[in-house]
């Protein structure tokens, strides 16, 4: 299964909008999911940028750490934004699954230093120009992607993460997944997700998650 951009001719294939931040383990498990369901059932699965630095941007309550961390992470989502500015959207599957084959060995907050390295080789693996790495350091696409990540959370309102997943228009927050579903597992998950966002009257259903995630 290709890690790009998801389609199927199928008269009857659900569309998935999945919204990423590429540097959030939440994101990761959940598009690995939908790669999961996609070789199961027929999908066409749009992938669009969001961002932790957005998120909590104005956010009163985050606390220093995970503040300095946020800072770092709008590099990748900037890389991200100015590939698909350039080349559309259809290439931020293949880079997302390039980036975070190698950012997500395992459970870390990576260095500005690695963000770069890992920025470095998703772009060389899918023959996107390296030029784009600059974006990382550069508010020239912030516009383009405070767009794009607005109109990910528009539908589902203020408060809040990653990812944001919209299927066949049915929008809401997550899922957030410890770890990937895998075969029919996935299956399940994808109805049971589909069943509760479909309802009008559900709005949340969660609990403290305990331990960090797992990726393999």
């Amino acid at each position: 299964m290709s890690g790009g951009q998801l389609m199927t001719t199928t008269p009857d294939a659900s569309v998935v909008d999945f919204w990423f931040d590429p540097v959030c383990p939440y994101s990761w498990t959940a598009s690995r999911w939908l790669l999961e369901v996609a070789e199961r059932r027929p999908l066409h699965v749009r992938h669009h940028v969001m961002s932790l630095y957005l998120l909590n941007e104005h956010r009163s309550d985050v606390p220093a750490d995970y503040r300095e961390h946020v800072e770092r992470t709008r590099g990748p989502s900037r890389v991200a934004t100015a590939a698909a500015t350039q080349f559309g959207e259809q290439v931020l599957g293949g880079f997302y699954t390039a980036f975070g084959e190698i950012v997500f060995d395992r459970w870390r907050r990576p260095s500005t230093e690695e963000y770069h390295g890992a920025v470095r080789s998703a772009l060389a693996a899918v023959g996107l120009p390296p030029d784009l790495e600059d974006a990382m350091e550069s508010p020239e696409h912030d516009d383009a992607m405070r767009r794009s990540h607005d109109e990910g959370v528009a539908p589902v309102g203020g408060g809040v993460g990653t990812p944001i997943t919209h299927i066949d228009g049915v929008a809401f927050f997550g899922p957030v997944l410890n770890a990937i579903p895998r075969g029919e597992d996935a299956v399940r998950v994808f109805d049971g997700a589909l069943l509760l966002a479909g309802y009008p009257q559900f709005f949340e259903l969660k609990r403290t998650r305990t331990r960090p995630p797992v990726f393999t």
